[in-house]
C-alpha cells in the first residue's frame, strides 16, 4: 500500500475501522438484547445498516486500493467476502436464525478485526 496515494490508503483505514467499530458495537447490543433489554433489538438493527454501508465503503475503498491505486487485490476480494458474510448474516439475523448468527457474528468479527489490522500495517 506504500506505491497507493494516501488518501486510498486513508479512506481504506478509516472505512474499516468504523465497519469494525459497527460489529463491536453488533455484539454489545446483542448482548444486551439477549440478557433482556427488548429495546436494543432496534438498535441492533440500526447499527447493522450503518456497519453494512461502512463494509460497502470499504470495499470501494478496497478496489480503488487497486485500481487506479496500483495496490495490491487481495484487499477487494477479503472485502468482497466480508460482503457476502455479512449479508447472510443480516438475512439470518431477519429469519431469526439464531443458531447460525450469533457463530457467523463471531466469524465477521474476527475477519473484520484481522482486515483492519491489515490495513493498519500489522501485514503487508
Amino acid at each position: 500500500m506504500k506505491t497507493s496515494p494516501g488518501w486510498i490508503v486513508w479512506s481504506l483505514r478509516g472505512t474499516a475501522t468504523l465497519h469494525l467499530a459497527g460489529v463491536l458495537g453488533q455484539a454489545v447490543l446483542a448482548g444486551l438484547f439477549v440478557t433482556g433489554d427488548v429495546d436494543m433489538l432496534a438498535w441492533h438493527r440500526n447499527n447493522g445498516g450503518f456497519t453494512h454501508v461502512m463494509l460497502y465503503l470499504q470495499l470501494v475503498a478496497a478496489i480503488l486500493l487497486w485500481r487506479p491505486g496500483r495496490g495490491p487485490l487481495w484487499p477487494a476480494v477479503a472485502s468482497a467476502a466480508l460482503v457476502v458474510a455479512e449479508t447472510v448474516q443480516i438475512v439470518l439475523g431477519q429469519e431469526r436464525v439464531i443458531a447460525l448468527h450469533f457463530p457467523l457474528g463471531m466469524a465477521v468479527f474476527g475477519c473484520s478485526a484481522v482486515l483492519t489490522g491489515w490495513f493498519w500495517g500489522g501485514r503487508r
